[in-house]
Protein backbone atom coordinates (compact mmCIF):
# COMPACT_ATOMS: atom_id res chain seq x y z
CA UNK A 1 0.00 0.00 0.00
CA UNK A 2 1.31 3.34 -1.13
CA UNK A 3 1.92 5.57 1.98
CA UNK A 4 0.71 9.47 1.39
CA UNK A 5 2.02 12.61 2.43
CA UNK A 6 0.04 16.13 2.48
CA UNK A 7 1.31 18.90 1.10
CA UNK A 8 0.31 22.16 2.65
CA UNK A 9 -0.76 25.07 -0.25
CA UNK A 10 -0.01 29.05 0.54
CA UNK A 11 0.70 30.05 4.06
CA UNK A 12 -0.54 26.39 5.69
CA UNK A 13 1.77 24.35 7.57
CA UNK A 14 1.10 20.56 8.35
CA UNK A 15 2.22 19.60 12.24
CA UNK A 16 1.89 16.30 14.16
CA UNK A 17 1.21 16.86 17.77
CA UNK A 18 3.28 16.00 20.13
CA UNK A 19 2.03 13.23 23.15
CA UNK A 20 0.68 15.14 25.92
CA UNK A 21 2.90 13.46 28.19
CA UNK A 22 5.52 15.39 26.25
CA UNK A 23 4.80 18.47 27.13
CA UNK A 24 5.65 19.39 30.42
CA UNK A 25 9.32 18.90 29.22
CA UNK A 26 8.62 21.97 26.97
CA UNK A 27 8.79 24.44 29.79
CA UNK A 28 5.18 25.55 29.20
CA UNK A 29 3.23 27.12 32.20
CA UNK A 30 -0.45 27.62 32.17
CA UNK A 31 -2.20 29.88 35.09
CA UNK A 32 -4.18 27.58 37.47
CA UNK A 33 -7.91 28.66 36.86
CA UNK A 34 -7.56 29.44 32.87
CA UNK A 35 -10.42 28.26 31.43
CA UNK A 36 -9.09 28.16 28.31
CA UNK A 37 -7.89 24.65 26.91
CA UNK A 38 -4.55 24.38 26.92
CA UNK A 39 -1.88 25.56 24.20
CA UNK A 40 -0.95 22.12 22.37
CA UNK A 41 2.25 21.78 20.59
CA UNK A 42 3.63 19.79 17.85
CA UNK A 43 6.63 18.96 15.04
CA UNK A 44 6.12 21.14 11.65
CA UNK A 45 6.21 18.58 9.32
CA UNK A 46 5.86 20.83 5.94
CA UNK A 47 5.20 24.31 4.91
CA UNK A 48 3.76 25.65 2.34
CA UNK A 49 5.14 28.11 -0.30
CA UNK A 50 3.86 31.21 1.32
CA UNK A 51 1.37 33.96 -0.74
CA UNK A 52 2.06 35.69 -3.74
CA UNK A 53 2.50 38.98 -1.96
CA UNK A 54 4.94 37.78 0.58
CA UNK A 55 8.06 37.82 -1.80
CA UNK A 56 7.25 41.11 -3.00
CA UNK A 57 7.19 42.54 0.62
CA UNK A 58 10.50 40.42 1.24
CA UNK A 59 8.40 37.87 3.99
CA UNK A 60 9.40 34.37 4.47
CA UNK A 61 7.47 31.57 6.02
CA UNK A 62 8.72 31.96 9.46
CA UNK A 63 8.59 27.86 10.38
CA UNK A 64 10.80 25.61 8.48
CA UNK A 65 10.39 21.67 8.49
CA UNK A 66 11.45 20.06 11.92
CA UNK A 67 10.29 22.97 14.16
CA UNK A 68 8.69 22.64 17.63
CA UNK A 69 5.75 25.07 17.90
CA UNK A 70 2.75 25.89 20.08
CA UNK A 71 -0.54 26.69 19.00
CA UNK A 72 -4.20 26.84 20.57
CA UNK A 73 -6.38 24.07 20.79
CA UNK A 74 -9.04 25.43 18.47
CA UNK A 75 -6.18 26.32 15.97
CA UNK A 76 -6.61 24.88 12.31
CA UNK A 77 -8.41 21.52 11.08
CA UNK A 78 -7.29 18.24 11.84
CA UNK A 79 -6.94 15.50 9.29
CA UNK A 80 -6.16 11.77 8.94
CA UNK A 81 -3.64 10.62 6.33
CA UNK A 82 -2.22 6.90 6.96
CA UNK A 83 -3.92 6.44 10.09
CA UNK A 84 -1.76 9.69 11.29
CA UNK A 85 -3.81 12.33 13.08
CA UNK A 86 -2.20 15.67 11.26
CA UNK A 87 -3.14 19.59 12.21
CA UNK A 88 -3.46 21.86 8.94
CA UNK A 89 -3.00 25.33 10.19
CA UNK A 90 -2.09 28.77 9.12
CA UNK A 91 0.91 29.65 10.05
CA UNK A 92 -0.73 33.30 11.30
CA UNK A 93 -2.31 30.75 13.99
CA UNK A 94 0.84 29.57 15.46
CA UNK A 95 1.99 31.10 19.08
CA UNK A 96 5.22 30.52 18.33
CA UNK A 97 8.21 28.64 17.97
CA UNK A 98 10.07 26.43 20.60
CA UNK A 99 13.96 27.22 20.50
CA UNK A 100 16.06 25.53 23.70
CA UNK A 101 18.33 28.46 24.96
CA UNK A 102 21.77 27.42 27.07
CA UNK A 103 21.82 28.08 30.82
CA UNK A 104 24.66 30.79 29.73
CA UNK A 105 22.14 33.22 27.02
CA UNK A 106 19.57 32.35 30.01
CA UNK A 107 21.54 33.75 32.58
CA UNK A 108 22.48 36.51 30.03
CA UNK A 109 18.90 37.82 29.30
CA UNK A 110 17.52 37.94 33.27
CA UNK A 111 18.18 41.26 33.55
CA UNK A 112 16.00 43.76 33.96
CA UNK A 113 15.05 44.63 30.57
CA UNK A 114 11.74 46.19 31.81
CA UNK A 115 13.45 48.52 33.67
CA UNK A 116 14.85 50.20 30.33
CA UNK A 117 11.61 51.21 29.37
Amino acid sequence: MAKHQLKPLFDQVVIKELEPGQMRKSGLVVPPGTSDPLPQHGIVLDVGQGVDWWTAAGVEMPVKRGDHVVFPAAAGAWVEVDDERLLVCRVTELLGVLETVSDQESAAGSGDELADR
